[in-house]
């Protein structure tokens, strides 16, 4: 698994471009100079037509500044899911908006916390001259506030379903979220009879949806490695300078150990992430995939909620105040750790891929804990 010259350029270009452009205000260059927003999207809708190795060394990129910009959410999400849909028709009025980045759109997917295609509850009716009316709730919208196009998942007769709703229309109430990560822009989008379009085969959503589940868990780990390894340069140099007793704190076995310790749980991610990577940009679809993206996410998860609590251990007071960043990893970290389902519920995934037990049982029963009590 090793990237190619060209892959690397991207990485440099990426790179240099968010050290010149913070915050949002790096979205429209990343866009329009070097095109991240259709990488993934065929050339024939205006793309680059890249795959997944291309999208992971973005989203490490974005992840080592935790970048604000919608990548996430409009150009891996909801592209993916226009092409898994197979409706040329939706691919050809919205992809190439986004490949010019200057559109956005966002995947209005989860609800009642969790990404479980079975657990979508929004309802989808037929109206007259072969519109339909949406009602529900969706969580998590990722940059849902600001999205031209929202990419519904609703149920109808035949099953969960996908819908084209605008971002504006009547019967779309968008409110834009205060996540513990300020930095992730969510928002809860309520649907009161609000007109869609079907995109895709009716009933044929929740195919999509856990193919596009693997394919997000993917990107999201590359980001999560990305950020791990910033966490862990950061606090690599700071050993190096803080002075205690006379000496660097970096020279202290114990602190040597932890460094050692942090260092293998990023590189263990990075395996793991670029395994699911490459096994996407190759066709990998269906269980197999399912397994290699549950590990990732699982995997990057943990090692990136570990390393940034280091970073906050490591670098003492200074790590939980406005002044350094170490606090602005921490929550990404156990933000992301949630998004897209939690470690326990993806390795329960992984579990049913392989046929094996559940890791996660349920509660004890209490007539149980009790006899053990005893």
């Amino acid at each position: 698994m090793r990237f190619t010259e060209e892959q690397e350029e991207l990485r440099a270009a990426v790179r240099q471009l968010l050290r010149r452009h913070a915050g949002e205000a790096a979205w429209r260059p990343l866009a329009e100079q070097i095109g991240v927003a259709g990488l993934a999207v065929p050339e024939e809708y205006g793309g680059a037509g890249c795959g997944a190795v291309e999208v992971h060394v973005v989203m490490e990129e974005l992840g080592r500044e935790l970048s604000p910009v919608p990548y996430l959410g409009s150009a891996v999400l909801v592209v993916q899911a226009l092409l898994a849909s197979g409706s040329a028709e939706e691919c050809a009025a919205l992809l190439p908006g986004l490949v010019s980045g200057g559109a956005t759109a966002a995947l209005a997917w989860a609800e009642g916390g969790s990404w479980d295609p079975g657990t979508v509850r929004a309802r989808a009716v037929a109206g007259p001259g072969g519109g339909w009316r949406l009602t529900g709730v969706k969580e998590h919208v990722l940059d849902g506030a600001r999205a031209g196009t929202l990419l519904v998942a609703a149920r109808t007769g035949a099953g969960v379903s996908l819908f084209a709703v605008a971002g504006g229309a009547p019967g779309v109430v968008r409110e834009e979220t205060v996540p513990m990560d300020s930095t992730r822009a969510q928002a809860r989008v309520v649907l009161t009879g609000a007109e869609g379009r079907l995109v895709g085969t009716d009933g044929d959503g929740g195919r999509v949806l856990r193919h596009v589940l693997d394919l997000a868990c993917t990107a999201l780990a590359a980001e999560q490695v990305g950020a791990a390894a910033r966490c862990l340069e950061i606090t690599v140099a700071h050993a190096g300078e803080r002075v205690q007793f006379g000496r660097p704190i970096g020279s202290f076995q114990a602190v040597k150990h932890r460094l050692a310790d942090a260092y293998v749980r990023v590189e263990s991610a990075r395996s793991a992430a670029l395994g699911a990577a490459f096994a996407a940009a190759d066709g990998m679809r269906g269980p197999e995939l399912t397994r290699l993206a549950a590990t990732a996410k699982s995997v990057c998860s943990e090692a990136f909620a570990e390393v940034a609590g280091e970073t906050i251990q490591l670098h003492g007071g200074i790590g939980i105040t406005w002044e350094h960043d170490a606090h602005r990893y921490f929550k990404r970290a156990h933000g992301s750790a949630r998004l897209f389902g939690p470690p326990h519920w993806h390795r329960s995934r992984l579990a049913t891929a392989l046929g094996l037990p559940d890791p996660v049982p349920g509660p004890v029963p209490v007539a149980d804990s009790l006899s053990v009590s005893r």
